[in-house]
């Protein structure tokens, strides 16, 4: 495990000197190149507690090689799990899969690298004492929460690793109830013309992108580059299958898309369907990927050069940790830098957590979710086709937690307890240094 990059003297900082600098060193280079848009990124984070902790991985993880470390749970193994990288309550979501079938589970990769898998479950568990809070449930009623999740985790790994039926799997249709099951029911009914009409317009009998806040239109020198970045790209799907959408008939810049990626352009392509039907056409986006918060808190130069770049990192975890992912999900270069490729799919439909309030309820989507997180950590491991990770995860984490379940629950539930304070309190001085002008770059 790397030792913080930080120099000693931050231990003499107040703590918001200490985010400013945290957040400085981690974007710095972004902001200089567009502080529009991290002025609206800031801004977005500014708005609540949970939105501020959406935005501030990077303080999370400076945070958790310090003042937070705990490594009880942690050998050589347990530290070397592919993990989410940024697991927070609002991570999760449906897809449909290579397979036709719609499930839900962890969603937004962008952060994904081989780490301790603890810190997946102490960051979604914080996430989860910030949601409690903002609904006013109590500090009982929060521990509860945070130990279903890990109760939950916990049953489902010792299933997997014992190979039985007790393993739920994925959450489908098939399987899901309640909240999830209406998220999986309401995705099922987003179509692909719905889609396309939001962002799309027919003119003189041909299909072309709506322009409209935050699209703009591409020049033809640049034009030319995404085409030939998208050549490269179709060479590293799986398999393209007939009948595959690579005729491009319109491109257009994006930005200002998400908390996580301002600074970084995006590309949205506009593919021929599979037949000359306006309403078979499929939209893919082509977004510079860039380097995990939790990549410069792990010292492992295995890891570090198994990717090619950035790009083909995020497409690979997600491969390694969704299974039956995306058939489009794929990577590519432009200009020399790591591009992520996916498509822009109808029947994504995110976990609502306002529709989500008492405590009973709360409770059995937790649940649900500390399973997916279980089937995400063992997917990803010596009976995938990467050889990055080559043992059994599942395994490795239940034979460490094992020797002291009780105390591994309670290190959660402590976390995220104070955790979620803090990062309450981080909110406070984060929208007191912004407000004020003390974020260098966003002049």
């Amino acid at each position: 495990m790397a030792s913080p990059v930080y120099p000693a003297s931050m231990a003499d900082q107040t703590r918001a000197d200490f985010i400013i600098d945290v957040l400085s060193r981690e974007f710095g280079e972004l902001m200089a190149v567009d502080p529009t848009a991290f002025r609206r990124k800031f801004r977005k984070m500014a708005a609540t507690p949970f939105a501020f902790y959406r935005g501030s991985a990077s303080l999370f993880y400076a945070d958790l090689t310090g003042a937070y470390r705990d490594d009880r749970f942690l050998t050589d193994r347990t530290s070397r799990v592919w993990i989410h990288g940024d697991l927070h309550a609002e991570n999760f979501g449906t897809y449909m899969n290579s397979s036709g079938q719609l499930v839900f589970n962890v969603n937004d990769f962008d952060e994904a690298y081989v780490g301790p898998f603890s810190w997946d479950l102490k960051r979604f568990s914080a996430s989860l004492a910030l949601i409690g809070y903002g609904k006013a449930l109590s500090d009982d009623a929060i521990t509860a929460l945070v130990t279903t999740f890990a109760q939950a985790y916990l049953t489902e790994l010792r299933a997997i690793a014992k190979g039985g039926d007790d393993a739920i799997g994925s959450i489908t249709l098939d399987n899901a109830d309640g909240v999830l099951r209406r998220v999986l029911q309401e995705a099922r009914l987003n179509t692909r013309v719905d889609l396309l009409a939001g962002q799309t317009t027919v003119d003189d009998y041909e299909r072309r992108f709506s322009l409209g806040d935050g699209v703009y239109e591409v020049d033809e020198d640049t034009a030319k580059l995404v085409t030939a970045a998208f050549q490269d790209y179709l060479q590293t799907l799986p398999s393209q299958g007939e009948g595959a959408h690579t005729g491009i008939k319109d491109i257009k810049l994006r930005k200002g898309v998400g908390i996580g990626s301002a600074g970084l352009p995006s590309y949205n392509l506009l593919l021929e369907g599979h037949t000359q039907a306006l309403e078979n056409d499929v939209i893919i986006y082509m977004k510079q990927a860039q380097v995990p918060a939790v990549a410069r808190w792990v010292d492992d130069e295995q890891v570090k050069g198994y990717f090619k770049h950035q790009g083909h990192r995020t497409a690979e975890s997600q491969r390694a940790l969704q299974a039956h992912a995306d058939p489009w999900l794929g990577y590519t270069e432009l200009n020399g830098v790591g591009q992520l490729v996916a498509e822009v799919s109808p029947y994504a439909n995110d976990l609502d957590w306002s529709d989500v309030n008492e405590p009973e309820e709360l409770s059995g989507v937790v649940a649900d979710l500390g399973r997916a997180v279980a089937r995400m950590h063992s997917v990803a491991d010596d009976e995938s086709s990467h050889d990055l990770v080559d043992f059994s995860t599942e395994e490795a984490i239940v034979a460490e937690v094992d020797k002291d379940e009780p105390g591994f629950v309670a290190l959660l539930v402590d976390f995220a307890h104070r955790y979620g304070d803090q990062a309450r309190e981080d909110h406070q001085d984060f929208v007191d240094v912004f407000r004020n002008g003390r974020l260098p770059g966003l002049e």
